[in-house]
C-alpha cells in the first residue's frame, strides 16, 4: 500500500518528516533511481526502492520497529543532522559507534547552541512535537549582551515578527520571559516557548538588538538534564515517554479547539 514518503521515511528513523520534506526540495531523495524532487510523493514501503544521498533505506529492518528514545546534552560545536558536511561533528556521532538504531534530533539546536536534545525514530511523535503551529514547552538560558530594558522583556512576552526565507513572515507566539540577572554589559533570560519553529530564540533576540552570547535549552515539557553532563546521553525511561506522547496530544488538542496553544511549563 502507497504512503506519503515522508511518513515512511520517519517510521524508518531517517529524519523527521518536515526534514524529509527539505530534502525532497533538494533532490537528495531518490525513488526507485528517479530523483524525487516535488511532492506528494507516495511510495510502498514494500516494493520501492529509495535511497537518500546516494545511500539506501533499509525500510524492512526488524529494529526499527522498536521505538527510541534519547535524552542528550548536546554541547557546542555539535551539529542537529544525521548528514554531516566535511568535518562536522553530528549529535548522533555521541552515540556509540556500534548503537543498533537509526535516530534523529528533534527540536534541533543549531551548532552554537547547547542543552537538551531529544534524538528518536517515532515519525510521530516528531511530527507533533514539531508542528509550526503547536509543541509541548521548551525552557532555554540565554545569556545576551546589554542590558534586557523590561519595554524587551514585554515585547518578548506578547511575541516578536520574524521573517522567513521567503522574505515574508509571522509573528512568535507569546512566550514566557523570566529575568535571572541583567547588568549593563550582559543579561541573562529564562524564556519559554511552545512554538515548533527551529532556531527560534536567536531571532527573537535579535530583533530586540541583543546578540545571544549563550543559549541552552534546560527543559522540554518535564524532561530536564537533571543527572546528564555534556555530551552525554541516556534513554528516556517509560513512564517519561508517555508523558511526552500526552504532553503533544494535549498540545495538538488545544490548538484545534482554540487556534492556538497556551503557554505555561
Amino acid at each position: 500500500m502507497k504512503e506519503r514518503i515522508q511518513k515512511v521515511l520517519a517510521n524508518a528513523g531517517v529524519d523527521s518528516r518536515r526534514n524529509i520534506e527539505e530534502m525532497i526540495l533538494q533532490g537528495r531523495i531518490t525513488v526507485n533511481d528517479r530523483v524525487a524532487r516535488r511532492m506528494p510523493v507516495m511510495v510502498d514501503p514494500e516494493v520501492d526502492k529509495i535511497e537518500v544521498d546516494g545511500e539506501p533505506v533499509k525500510l524492512k529492518n526488524p529494529k526499527v520497529a522498536r521505538r527510541v528514545y534519547i535524552l542528550m546534552n548536546k554541547p557546542k560545536g555539535v551539529y542537529c543532522t544525521n548528514v554531516a558536511q566535511g568535518v562536522q561533528k553530528r549529535a548522533i556521532d555521541l552515540l556509540p559507534p556500534d548503537f543498533p538504531f537509526r535516530v534523529y534530533p528533534v527540536a534541533r539546536l543549531d551548532a552554537e547552541s547547547r542543552g537538551l536534545l531529544l534524538l528518536t525514530n517515532d515519525g510521530e511523535l516528531t511530527n507533533q512535537l514539531t508542528h509550526p503551529r503547536y509543541g509541548i514547552a521548551k525552557t532555554y538560558l540565554a545569556e545576551v549582551d546589554g542590558y534586557m530594558e523590561q519595554e524587551d522583556i514585554d515585547k518578548l512576552n506578547k511575541g516578536i515578527w520574524l521573517a522567513d526565507k521567503a522574505g515574508h513572515g509571522s509573528a512568535s507566539l507569546p512566550g514566557r520571559v523570566k529575568i535571572i540577572n541583567r547588568g549593563r554589559e550582559a543579561s541573562t533570560l529564562e524564556i519559554t516557548i511552545r512554538e515548533g519553529r527551529n532556531r527560534q530564540v536567536r531571532p527573537m533576540l535579535a530583533e530586540l538588538g541583543h546578540k545571544v552570547k549563550r543559549l541552552t535549552r534546560v527543559r522540554m515539557g518535564r524532561l530536564t538534564l537533571q543527572g546528564v553532563g555534556p555530551g552525554k546521553w541516556r534513554f528516556l525511561m517509560p513512564q517519561e515517554v508517555k508523558d511526552l506522547q500526552k504532553e503533544a496530544r494535549r498540545a495538538a488538542a488545544t490548538v484545534e479547539m482554540h487556534g492556538k496553544p497556551k503557554q505555561g511549563a
